[in-house]
């Protein structure tokens, strides 16, 4: 099954007896409230409209609990997820499609966390709501419940410990922009760096200039050439567990499976006990 699916496919679906659930999860990170800017709202973006028949995803009170200390966006209570895609409609026997604003952050997120919680048929609308050529709409649907009922894979998932192992021996990538990496700026978590092993693999390098992905063999070269030959386990994080979530569906995409860890640099770097590295060189 593939991870991503294009407008023109969606449509078709959608004019099809068996249309799929559709998710509409947009989020955007964003420094703005620091600023005294009022953040990036999600919701009256969807209610400006948004694909008919979709139903609006709050990424930060569902696909995830409150800031702690396991990071900006921890992974959410597997009960209230559960609830929460039920009353998106979302049920087990029925394709799932997700999409935000075009980056593809937050879809991927809500994306992981159905395929991690069991849902089988999962997809991204490849380029956002910018690649969607059709009509939108401001009705705000009232699905019907869904059955779907989370239950979180033996694999999949790393923590600190397993990202910092997974350094060691295998692949583990840092999606965050390269200048995160090298530790030269860091605008949000308390210091800048890398978990030590890392490659520097930005997750801005997997899409072309429109958004939407690069081919899956591109993708698989790419992947290949920071290590990631088939031969070992990948796993991916980022700042808080959404970009990095995009680099595992790109890497789906190319046909490799990866783990992500949802605490990612957010986690890492508040203990002060752990090692940071910065620069260029992985180590």
């Amino acid at each position: 099954m593939n991870a991503i699916i294009s407008a023109p496919e969606l449509a078709d679906e959608l004019a099809g007896g068996a249309p799929p659930v559709l998710l509409d999860v947009r989020w955007q990170l964003s420094t703005a409230k620091a600023a005294g800017a009022p953040p990036f709202d999600g919701r009256a973006e969807y209610a400006a409209g948004h694909l008919p028949g979709a139903v609006f995803v709050d990424l930060d009170k569902e696909l995830a609990s409150a800031p702690g200390a396991g990071g900006r966006h921890p992974l959410p209570d597997v009960a209230e997820f559960g609830a929460a895609m039920r009353r998106a409609g979302v049920s087990s026997g029925r394709p799932v499609v997700v999409y935000d604003g075009g980056q593809g952050w937050a879809a991927a997120r809500a994306w992981w966390l159905l395929r991690w919680t069991g849902h089988p048929n999962v997809r991204v609308l490849d380029g956002g709501l910018p690649a969607w050529k059709g009509p939108l709409s401001t009705d705000v649907p009232v699905p019907e419940e869904g059955d779907f009922v989370p239950e979180p894979g033996a694999s999949g998932l790393l923590d600190a410990d397993g990202a910092a192992a997974l350094a060691r021996s295998g692949v583990l990538f840092d999606a965050r922009a390269g200048e995160r990496y090298r530790g030269e700026v860091e605008p949000i978590d308390p210091v800048g760096g890398h978990i030590p092993g890392a490659v520097s693999a930005p997750t801005t390098d997997n899409v072309a200039a429109d958004g939407r992905f690069r081919p899956a063999e591109e993708l698989r070269a790419r992947f290949e050439s920071l290590g990631a030959t088939g031969d070992e386990a990948v796993g991916v994080y980022c700042g808080s567990g959404v970009s990095g979530a995009h680099e595992v569906l790109a890497l789906a995409v190319a046909g490799i499976p990866a783990a992500l860890y949802v605490g990612s640099w957010s986690e890492w770097s508040a203990d002060p006990s752990r090692p940071v590295a910065v620069g260029p060189d992985p180590q």
